[in-house]
């Protein structure tokens, strides 16, 4: 076994039985792998919420209900946009369909930083959790280190595969779910008494603010927390944007996964902060808010029970948060892989590894999670500040869309006026939040958050004009592709038997264009009748765009063959022998050496031909934004022994 398959697995097989059954996640693993994300806000975002208050602890309650009812409004919202886009893609799909290209990349933009982020914050508040046990407190200095390996280790795991990553993490996740549980059920059922004392105690607080402050104040106080406290509902997007990674049928199984999540958060953020407040937790220096929760609630347990469940809770919250960031590795790369193929990022992001996971894609959130983790030195309050903005402008803009959308259809779908409100008490509720923080947080350090999506919006459209340039350029070769439909179709095909001892040209080529007729046609122009045989090879590349199912990869096979066949119809009206080899896969450059070597045994009498790309001038821009496809195979070629 090599390196290189000792750390990211054997390489998967497009032939492989059953392959996306096999690499696709059942509700209960994507609860796993997508939920986590969502769920895991609860260990900073209720603690978050509380400190807000200040004093006031006991108007958490108000808190409480109001993230239950956002939780529910959210998930129901998102549900919706999983029935209407099951192929997947989120808010910038979402956005893009509904409402316009620029809203889309506004919208993906703030995905990016917002997974980015993601990562940076799961593990920076998985190390505190971390290092919030008694026994690790000596080591803090460590800390950081430890987010450092939990970036890098993150990373690798993903370069494997999404089940193989998330298959890791079950038992862990679960422990989570259990002794979170039982924490709020032994919370509520030993201070049920409390309960009753609480409601009063709230009462007196909402007339003792309201005394000091006025009722306008009381509900400014409670709103500014509910929004400090918007990091809880930061991963529920996850599942729409994860979709193509779900068992089919894949509506109904994301749809069950929301529920999954939804209930999970809703329960245990509201069960936090309701706990929170009857063992009175104040915010000790040093220790997350549910450390000093679960020391209090264990205090009076025998010694080794107390500082076991402690230890084993806190220690599950820790790898929760890790496992957190898997949303930001899934997810993020599949929007660098949207964007990619609309042309608004390189679209090397659209290509996927021997793994078929889109390497290049994990390898950056890594990169730019590493490199986030270096400047906030791993502090959860800074990177909270810089988190939830963008969450929160692709909520509203998803939910803004998706308000259209039902507008749009009311004379078609008698159900309308029902989604429509769904979707559109979503967009307040989001719309809110955003307002809220970008004005709380924005002199704290959210306008870093704004400024770094706007470059990135920026330099998307930047992009974006230079791959249109290119291709107002290429259109100029694209008339070729037009005469010669017109010359194919006047002239009388020949038999086109390709002699096998004949000089033979093998041209690579992709797709049926102007490209790879202008390549074709230079070869009689600087060869005269030297060859007599024109023979294509193509190979239709297996991106994240048409990954997505059997169906799909079947239509790229149907379309490659379709491409070629129209290749060998131009040869043969020039009175040419032909032949075509086809094929599909990830490794386009690799299939294309096996097919020609398989062109190569039955035209041996053969010179292989390509066309390149090539700029006026060539920089570093443009090599990042286009391949150099041809270059690399011919240097292939030569070391195999093939005359290109």
């Amino acid at each position: 076994m090599s390196i290189r398959s000792l750390f990211f697995g054997r390489a998967r097989s497009l032939s492989e039985e059953n392959l996306f059954h096999n690499l696709s996640l059942v509700a209960l693993l994507a609860w796993v792998g997508l939920g986590a994300d969502g769920l895991s806000s609860s260990c900073y975002g209720p603690e978050e919420t509380f400190k807000a208050l200040g004093a006031n602890h006991h108007l958490a309650i108000f808190v409480a209900l109001a993230s239950v009812v956002t939780i529910v409004a959210i998930c129901a919202s998102y549900s919706q946009t999983i029935a209407l886009f099951p192929s997947g893609g989120g808010g910038y799909l979402v956005a893009s369909k509904l409402l316009s290209p620029a809203a889309g990349v506004v919208s993906g933009s703030a995905l990016l930083v917002d997974y980015v982020l993601t990562i940076t914050i799961s593990i920076a508040s998985g190390a505190d959790a971390l290092f919030s046990l008694p026994m690790l407190a000596p080591w803090l200095q460590w800390k950081l280190v430890i987010a450092y390996a939990g970036v890098i280790g993150l990373t690798l795991i993903n370069l494997r595969g999404v089940k193989e990553s998330v298959m890791l993490w079950v038992p862990v996740f679960f422990l989570f779910v259990l002794t979170h549980a039982f924490a709020i059920v032994y919370a509520l059922s030993t201070h049920a008494g409390g309960l009753v004392t609480a409601a009063h105690d709230t009462v007196h607080e909402v007339h003792l603010v309201s005394g000091e402050v006025g009722v306008i104040g009381l509900l400014a106080l409670i709103l500014r927390a509910y929004s400090l406290g918007a990091g809880t509902y930061t991963g529920i997007e996850a599942v729409s944007n994860g979709l193509p990674i779900l068992r089919e049928p894949r509506v109904h199984t994301g749809r069950v996964t929301m529920v999954y999540m939804g209930v999970s958060l809703a329960v245990t953020v509201a069960g936090l902060l309701v706990a929170y407040l009857l063992f009175h937790c104040e915010p000790v220096a040093g220790k997350t808010l549910n450390a000093v929760l679960f020391d209090k609630m264990t205090a009076g347990w025998p010694h080794a029970l107390g500082s076991s469940f402690v230890w084993i809770t806190l220690a599950s919250e820790a790898v929760l948060l890790f496992i957190a960031a898997q949303a930001g590795f899934v997810d993020g790369p599949r929007v660098l892989a949207n964007m990619a193929l609309d042309r608004w990022l390189p679209t090397r992001f659209a290509n996927l590894s021997d793994r078929l996971v889109t390497q290049n894609g994990i390898v950056l959130m890594g990169v730019a999670a590493a490199l986030m983790m270096m400047l906030t030195e791993g502090s959860v309050d800074a990177l909270v500040v810089l988190y939830s903005i963008n969450v929160f402008l692709t909520f509203s803009l998803s939910q803004l869309g998706m308000v259209v959308h039902w507008w749009q259809e009311r004379r078609r779908d008698p159900t309308w006026l029902r989604k429509l409100a769904i979707n559109g008490f979503g967009l307040v509720l989001t719309t809110f939040i955003l307002i809220s923080l970008t004005v709380i947080k924005f002199f704290e350090g959210a306008w870093i958050t704004v400024l770094v999506t706007g470059a990135l919006i920026g330099l998307a459209f930047l992009i974006r004009r230079h791959y249109r340039h290119t291709t107002e350029q290429l259109r100029r070769l694209d008339s070729i592709v037009d005469a010669a439909a017109v010359e194919t179709t006047s002239r009388a095909l020949a038999e086109g038997a390709a002699d096998p001892k004949g000089r033979t040209a093998i041209l690579l080529v992709n797709g049926f264009n102007g490209l790879g007729l202008h390549t074709a046609l230079h070869v009689p122009r600087l060869f005269g009748n030297t060859f007599r045989n024109f023979v294509f090879i193509s190979v239709g590349a297996v991106d994240a765009g048409n990954f997505k199912g059997a169906d799909e990869l079947e239509s790229l096979r149907t379309h490659t063959l379709e491409e070629s066949a129209r290749y060998a119809d131009w040869a043969r009206a020039h009175g040419f022998g032909t032949a075509t080899f086809n094929g599909i896969g990830h490794d386009v450059m690799g299939e294309v050496m096996r097919l020609a070597r398989e062109a190569k045994e039955a035209f041996p009498n053969s010179v292989f031909f390509a066309g390149q790309l090539l700029f006026a001038k060539e920089t570093w821009i443009n090599r990042v934004l286009h391949n150099s496809t041809a270059f690399t195979l011919q240097r292939r070629f030569f070391l195999a022994n093939l005359p290109f």
